[in-house]
């Protein structure tokens, strides 16, 4: 309100002042307080974005107390998706709100744009942590940012703090990533100014790659092995090339690879549980977590076996574009399922939405799901479909690790089995309320397409693009057609 900013007040430069002024000055500022104790602070705000945690292969599973904690405690949405399977863009997306062909970051190198000076003088001018400060929230960031500012570590990495360089080493107690931004964000908490709301976005480097649990979980899950699916160990059928070049059956050393990489994985979420756990934990003892939505996500899924592919993302199958969504906070009862379509630009929408921004004044792709996070705002619209993208990486001449296999190949390991291409560029529309399937056409010199019903093949085993009617391949086509082209509302009307 005019004239109640937090920390103003009003200093008499005079010593001879009367009686009846000062009297006037004492119920100005009475009437103040009283005004400004009657304000309703806005809400607070924790996203957890974690790294390649998939949601159609149960890896959630080991995370009992986020579950119980944010999930049982809100909303767990189980038809959750990202816009293009790999880190860099699509936390590009989360950040801007934009589909990958409007935030123009293809992929995780700076020839990709990722983090490069394109990016930091365009879209990061305009990503909704920005739009949180000028509502006057107190914003803390912690963990991996963009792939060219640092990838995911859990030791030996610098760290930018406020912008100056603090390396780290080795040490359990001081460098465990997930535990330090954990504790930096707890000291952010204590150090804030009460009047005002926040805004914390925690990004653990867990489950990525290198998969270093933390020294008390290094034994845990010795007896788990990854999930043998419907499409696990499956050959490539009628799928583009590269899904076709996989050895089947695999051989022995790569499912051992991939199940102690799925256990290791497993090993670095409990670190996360326990940071969730403190985080909730800590926002009760402040008594700010019935003021505060709590929103737990990933970037992208993952695969461990599925077509062959020992362990990676970047292709277009629910194991790699479904990711989780749990949401607790003001309003929200608990202990619901939604099966709402909601895709990761949709965060940034929805945190504005809460945080009181005039969201239809943005330039963004998404939309706000608060509607359909509370009763008292149900009757929002949800999408019915959206559009995944994805430009393939490869190496020249080759890959370092497989140069038999010629150029234009990324990402060969282990035995020498390619998860990645140049030509492994592709556009889908995938649709959830009517029809359930997926559309999919690759740029490359086959033209290659592809298409799933996944109501009778879940597991996306068939192509069925020879098989359908040609008028339903017409108005696939013609959807995506027009979600490649969309930008800001033109986007939200594609429903």
């Amino acid at each position: 309100m005019a004239g109640c900013t937090p920390g103003s007040g009003i200093r008499n430069r005079h010593r001879n002042v009367h009686e009846g002024a000062n009297a006037l000055l004492l119920l100005t500022l009475l009437t103040c307080t009283l005004r400004c104790s009657e304000c309703t602070k806005a809400s607070n705000i924790v996203l957890i974005v974690a790294d390649d945690l998939d949601l159609a292969l149960g890896g959630l599973t080991p995370m009992k107390r986020t579950r119980a904690l944010i999930g049982d405690a809100g909303v767990t949405f189980s038809s959750a998706y990202t816009v293009t399977p790999l880190c860099c863009p699509s936390r590009s997306s989360i950040l801007s709100g934009r589909y990958v062909h409007n935030h123009m970051v293809h992929n995780n190198s700076l020839s990709g744009n990722c983090s490069s000076k394109a990016w930091q003088a365009g879209p990061e001018t305009q990503a909704f942590p920005v739009y949180l400060s000028k509502q006057l929230y107190q914003t803390f960031y912690g963990g991996k940012y963009l792939n060219q500012v640092g990838n995911s570590k859990y030791y030996n990495y610098t760290l930018s703090a406020n912008g100056k360089a603090e390396i780290h080493g080795d040490n359990y107690e001081k460098d465990y990533l997930t535990d330090l931004i954990l504790n930096r964000s707890l000291t952010f908490l204590e150090d804030r100014s009460p009047q005002r709301p926040f805004f914390i976005m925690l990004c653990p480097p867990s489950p990525h790659s290198p998969w270093t649990a933390a020294p008390q979980y290094q034994n845990n899950f010795v007896d788990v092995k990854a999930p043998r699916d419907g499409s696990f160990n499956k050959p490539g059928k009628d799928k583009h090339w590269l899904l076709r070049q996989p050895v089947n059956p695999m051989l022995n050393s790569s499912i051992d690879y991939l199940d102690n990489a799925y256990r290791k994985r497993w090993q670095t979420l409990l670190s996360v549980d326990d940071m969730v756990e403190k985080l909730v934990n800590k926002l009760e003892d402040i008594k700010e977590l019935n003021n505060t939505y709590i929103f737990f996500t990933s970037d992208n899924g993952y695969h461990t076996g599925q077509f062959s592919l020992p362990t990676d993302k970047r292709q277009l199958y629910e194991f790699d574009i479904r990711v989780p969504l749990l949401v607790r906070g003001p309003g929200i009862k608990p202990k619901q399922t939604l099966q709402d379509l909601v895709v990761n630009i949709d965060l940034s929408m929805t945190i504005l939405d809460i945080a009181g921004v005039n969201i239809s004044a943005l330039n963004m792709d998404g939309q706000s799901f608060l509607p359909q996070l509370t009763p008292s705002l149900r009757g929002g619209t949800s999408r019915s479909y959206f559009l995944v993208e994805y430009t393939g990486e490869g190496h020249v001449p080759e890959d370092p690790h497989c140069p038999r296999l010629g150029p234009g190949l990324a990402n060969c390991f282990p035995d020498c089995i390619c998860q990645d291409s140049f030509n492994n560029t592709y556009a889908c529309v995938r649709t959830l309320k009517g029809d359930n399937l997926q559309y999919c056409e690759f740029a490359d010199n086959e033209s290659f397409v592809e298409m799933y019903n996944l109501t009778a093949d879940p597991y996306q085993l068939e192509n069925i693009v020879k098989k359908v009617d040609p008028t339903l391949l017409q108005t696939m086509n013609q959807r995506l057609i027009k979600l490649q082209s969309c930008q800001g509302k033109s986007c939200q009307d594609l429903k």
